[in-house]
């Protein structure tokens, strides 16, 4: 039983890095809710002020973790195409959309890097791109006539990103599907589509989670690497 006063043990107190990256990503789902209150609230300054925030402290913790070159890459590319898209102009947009299409290249090549092959690849890989296909379809008579290439490409990398994902786990694989899901309301938007109420909320929201899926377990799943996937060999009378 320790006294008041007294310094905790040795053993018991957390290394420097690992306090410091609780704080960042504390930090990051603070400013997390601030937007999305923002958001909800219809309060646009705040978003504004928030959003440029959210993914510099996720890179900031992915650092602090030890993460590769890559991974701080594609955040910080994310947070370009964030920064972008908070200009309403078609320049801005299209130069958003090319910085997260150069964070999904940097994520595909640390999918490829660090994970491993699964038995369920090609189910995987057959869902997403039929998904893909079935989305640039519907989507296509709706988005303007100079962004339907620009948005199909990006929609391509996209779903490679996310079907990747899965090569990590579950963890970052949630976090590829939510990336796909939040991109996609935005591109409902532009098709205009019936959107949800508040439809920037719901954008933000999985965002948000979607880069923190990426980033913790992508971090964790390098520190513990999964076997490489082997079919096993079959037995024979």
């Amino acid at each position: 039983m320790r006294l008041r006063g007294e310094r905790p043990a040795e053993g018991h107190e957390l290394p420097r890095a690992e306090r410091l990256a609780r704080m960042l990503l504390s930090l990051f789902w603070f400013a997390v809710a601030v937007d999305l209150s923002c958001l909800a609230a219809g309060y646009a300054l705040g978003h504004i002020v928030a959003k440029p925030l959210l993914i510099p402290l996720l890179a900031l913790y992915a650092c602090v973790r030890g993460g590769p070159r890559l991974l701080v890459a594609a955040l910080l590319l994310g947070w370009g195409g964030d920064v972008l898209l908070l200009f309403h102009a078609d320049a801005a947009f299209l130069a958003g959309m090319g910085s997260f299409a150069a964070g999904h290249v940097c994520y595909l090549v640390y999918f490829a890097r660090y994970g491993t092959a699964h038995a369920r690849g090609a189910w995987v890989a057959g869902v997403y791109g039929a998904a893909l296909v079935v989305l640039v379809a519907l989507l296509w008579p709706g988005l303007p006539a100079d962004l339907r290439i620009p948005v199909t490409g990006y929609s391509l990398l996209l779903t490679a990103m996310a079907c990747g994902s899965t090569r990590l786990g579950p963890v970052v694989g949630v976090g590829g599907a939510l990336f796909l899901l939040s991109d996609t309301l935005i591109a409902t938007g532009i098709a205009e589509w019936p959107q949800l109420p508040r439809p920037d909320l719901w954008v933000m929201l999985t965002y948000a989670v979607a880069q923190a899926l990426l980033a913790r377990g992508a971090l964790d799943a390098r520190r513990e690497p999964a076997p490489a996937y082997r079919e096993a060999p079959s037995v024979t009378a």
